[in-house]
């Protein structure tokens, strides 16, 4: 790679949290009540309320992922849109929440993480679908046993970033207690203005969590409060076309074959990278690993489109069992 190719991302430090706030909450004596509550309230002083904000050099950083997730080309040309615009003000990396909506496995999950790597943040992930109760992102109260930070809080002060990448996976299918609505504490995170001051139930300090990067996937939008997809820009991401399913496989093959040594040749071998395009991305790997496992049982280190598990042996090996 040449030095013209290279987008290192630097950094700006931004206060997400006042460290006279947390001592005044240590003095109000509430986390006597709670030890986890006060070794929480002590990590926070201890580590201090500064956090790196990554800033891009260069909005063109973006452009690997044209080739990478060819599919979501039009989420990454809007996403361009904002780092130019951070670049031109010399500010930290920022943009309007995004949901992601498409069919299971076309990547887009995948894209979120490759996104943060290519932009420097850092990365949480939160499957919705697991979410019974609210507290999950925001906490839950100090008086309550077991009770502990959510994941908004818990990143920000234990990572090193003020503008991590929060992917909220599955969004639709969040549910549980209608009393403890899983996307109630969304209405503000989404919002900059209020989730400048975010209070989780259990730390019980304000926390800037203005600067976070939000992505969430869906499969589809109709069982999604109106007010929630207001606050986001929503993509619908199509399945790779032939020719964008071609290039991913391609991609995954040299992937796998460079992280390992066993004995592949680099270049892919075309027929069996047509048959794999016809997968949705999410099952190209796993069919991947299952032919390089298949040749290497044959005592071959080349690729044939019989070492793919698909079709007849797949149908079968899925009836066996009660």
């Amino acid at each position: 790679m040449s030095a013209s190719e290279l987008h290192i991302p630097i950094a700006d430090t931004r206060q997400i949290y006042c460290i006279s706030d947390v001592e005044k909450a240590m003095e109000d004596g509430g986390s006597a009540r709670n030890a986890s509550h006060a070794a929480f309230l002590e990590k926070m002083k201890r580590l201090g309320g500064l956090r790196y904000a990554i800033k891009p050099t260069d909005a063109d950083a973006l452009d690997t992922l044209y080739d990478q997730c060819p599919n979501f080309s039009e989420v990454i040309d809007d996403l361009k849109k904002y780092l130019a615009l951070a670049v031109s003000g010399n500010e930290p990396v920022n943009f309007a929440p995004i949901l992601l909506l498409g069919e299971p496995g076309i990547g887009k999950t995948h894209f979120a993480k490759r996104l943060a790597e290519v932009l420097g943040t850092g990365y949480e992930f939160v499957s919705m679908s697991s979410l019974t109760a609210g507290w999950i992102l925001s906490g839950a109260s100090s008086q309550w046993q077991n009770a502990k930070p959510g994941k908004v809080a818990a990143t920000l002060v234990g990572g090193e970033y003020a503008n991590p990448l929060m992917v909220l996976d599955e969004v639709d299918k969040a549910g549980g207690d209608n009393r403890y609505d899983p996307m109630g504490a969304l209405y503000s995170l989404l919002e900059r203005d209020t989730a400048k001051a975010f209070r989780d139930e259990f730390v019980e300090v304000d926390i800037d969590a203005s600067h976070v990067l939000w992505v969430s996937t869906a499969n589809e939008e109709r069982t999604l409060p109106e007010p929630i997809l207001n606050r986001m820009n929503v993509y619908e991401v199509p399945r790779p076309d032939a020719d964008a399913a071609f290039r991913i496989a391609c991609r995954l093959y040299s992937e796998i074959v460079a992280e390992h040594d066993w004995g592949f040749d680099l270049n892919p071998p075309a027929d069996v990278m047509e048959v794999l395009s016809g997968l949705p991305p999410r099952d190209m790997r796993r069919q991947l690993m299952a032919a390089f496992g298949n040749a290497k049982l044959d005592g071959r280190s080349a690729l044939t489109p019989r070492d793919l598990e698909h079709g007849q042996r797949g149908a079968t090996r899925r009836k066996i069992g009660f």
